[in-house]
């Protein structure tokens, strides 16, 4: 049956994500990745579809690139107006795409490559005091999204980007020719939405930093991890529940210092059962877990893969209500929705793995690849 030719029916186990890493920072274009989602195309509906790749702006590695989507000239006008308030603009330039794609309506895509005006005693004059320069993107990035009428980041991170949009995921790559981009790290999103409608800013991946995730399934606890989020600052403007995970990631590990694999018992911890046959050393940790980060804890149906800078994690739910599969060969790392989509790019990988629910799965790019080296967090 073609792609063309499936039938059209709501399926709640829809979705299709996908990702491709090279641990020695090997770059490649975005040919296999959208080989690879497209296999897929009857996961989604063709009411989003998106990507995320890393390594792909070398020369302009040093500074945080945003892409942001408006809706018009005066919300681009007003946002250009503060981002020279609070950054340094090196290059700005119009997100590149193709006139001659399926995809013919789309908002103003811009990206714009900075770094803060952090206050130094030499720069007293500067705007950001006492901040990170990670630190200073995010609460630009939250003010924006959260009071820029027509206005959205949707990727702030260093030497990558997000390109995602309204289509199946093979014509939003065709629409922003990622065939023409290399990178060490790519992830790709096809859309099925259930709950939210279909728009530019609520496609997958989902970013803020260096972060980015793409997701299957609901976030049934979206509510709580909401409100548990706006004790921290951030703000979720961009209706869909994938945007909670993105900020979790964001706020365990970046902000509280966690180790990836600690923070991934925090969103998926086991249950209490389990917790009570643990050894008690481990006992206390999960239960200490359980109790402080309880609002951080996702439920629901998932599988998550995350990206960032140093490399590429897939997490399922507790109880796995929702596919993923993981393979290797070489010095390359496969994570995806269904095995087929890895033997697309991959024929025969040297082995195949499945992970138990709650369980990660975490590649790192490694040490002296010349990327950014891999980091315990």
């Amino acid at each position: 049956m073609l792609p063309d030719e499936l039938p059209q029916y709501k399926d709640i186990s829809g979705c299709a994500i996908a990702g491709i890493m090279s641990e020695e920072g090997q770059t490649f274009s975005g040919d296999q990745i959208i080989a690879s989602i497209a296999t897929m195309h009857g996961r989604s509906n063709g009411l989003g579809g998106g990507f995320a790749a890393y390594g792909i702006y070398p020369d302009f590695k040093d500074y945080f690139a945003l892409h942001i989507m408006y809706e018009d000239e005066e919300s681009a006008r007003v946002t250009e107006e503060y981002l020279q308030h609070q950054f340094i603009i090196y290059h700005r330039e119009v997100i590149p795409h193709s006139h001659e794609t399926s995809i013919v309506k789309h908002p103003l895509l811009r990206r714009y490559f900075v770094r803060p005006q952090i206050v130094t005693e030499d720069t007293p004059d500067r705007i950001f005091e006492h901040l990170t320069d990670e630190e200073a993107v995010f609460r630009s990035v939250m003010e924006i999204n959260s009071r820029h009428r027509g206005a959205f980041v949707f990727s702030s991170g260093k030497n990558m980007g997000i390109f995602k949009g309204v289509g199946y995921p093979e014509q939003i790559g065709e629409f922003f020719q990622l065939d023409r981009y290399e990178g060490y790290i790519w992830l790709a999103h096809g859309r099925f939405p259930t709950n939210t409608t279909g728009w530019w800013g609520g496609a997958h991946p989902f970013g803020l930093l260096d972060w980015a995730v793409v997701h299957n399934g609901e976030i049934s606890s979206y509510g709580i991890n909401r409100r548990y989020l706006a004790n921290f600052g951030y703000n979720c403007a961009l209706q869909t529940d994938t945007e909670v995970i993105v900020y979790l990631f964001d706020l365990l590990v970046r902000r509280h210092g966690m180790s990836l694999e600690t923070a991934c018992m925090a969103l998926a911890p086991p249950f209490w059962s389990e917790i009570d046959a643990l050894p008690e050393e481990s006992r206390e940790m999960a239960r200490a877990m359980r109790m402080v980060y309880g609002g951080a804890l996702l439920n629901g149906p998932f599988s998550i893969l995350l990206g960032w800078n140093g490399g590429m994690l897939g997490l399922n739910d507790r109880i796995k209500l929702r596919p993923m599969v993981s393979a290797r060969r070489e010095d390359f790392m496969y994570i995806a929705s269904e095995e087929s989509a890895i033997r697309e790019v991959c024929p025969s990988p040297e082995y195949i793995y499945r992970a138990e629910g709650g369980e990660p799965i975490i590649g790192r790019l490694r040490a002296g690849s010349g990327k950014r080296e891999a980091v315990e967090r």
